[in-house]
């Protein structure tokens, strides 16, 4: 009997968890629901149609008899609450798991910040690329003034698709530590 009862502590404690990948799709569901909660209640609905150019006529507007809005009220309350905890599990997760880049150890969260670095860095070196491509002619005194760029174009495409490589390289072992990372939340 004993050994029964371990065993279904352990089943739930497995059932309470989910991997990284469905813990971020279960965040962006409970974003969706809040979002559709949120516009179905009164105080936000008025401001939204204080932002529209509605004419008077239209009338007023009532909830309909199948729409609670306490009920509604609740739900919200309920899933921000949700949304809040499932955050803070992924927020430890991402502290917790390590990945490896270049032979060099860092968390999810780390990982996450350069991912977010690198993509600036990529539209930077797009915009290096696009200026490099044509040089600056002056016409001057009955003569053209030929400026040089900063970076040739050929080092600015090298630069750029590198920086891409790298970008793939970072997302392809996030990808992957979203599915290895297990992320202690319960699942609806």
């Amino acid at each position: 009997m004993k050994a029964f009862l371990m065993k279904g502590r352990s089943e739930m404690a497995e059932k309470r968890k989910l991997h990284l990948f469905e813990a971020l799709e279960l965040r962006s569901e409970y974003d969706a629901r809040i979002k559709t909660l949120k516009d179905c209640l009164p105080e936000t609905r008025q401001n939204r149609d204080r932002l529209s150019f509605r004419g008077e006529d239209e009338g007023r507007r009532r909830p309909s008899p199948d729409f609670d809005l306490a009920e509604a009220r609740n739900g919200l309350r309920n899933l921000e609450f949700k949304r809040r905890k499932l955050n803070a599990a992924i927020q430890e997760t991402n502290y917790k798991h390590r990945v490896d880049l270049s032979g060099e150890s860092m968390n999810l969260n780390e990982a996450l910040e350069m991912r977010k670095g690198l993509n600036e860095r990529i539209g930077e070196l797009h915009t290096q690329v696009v200026k490099s491509a044509y040089q600056k002619v002056i016409y001057k005194e009955g003569r053209d003034i030929i400026e040089e760029n900063e970076v040739t174009y050929a080092d600015s495409v090298k630069n750029l698709e590198d920086a891409r490589i790298a970008f793939r390289e970072l997302n392809r072992q996030l990808r992957r530590a979203s599915f290895e990372a297990v992320v202690d939340f319960q699942d609806e």
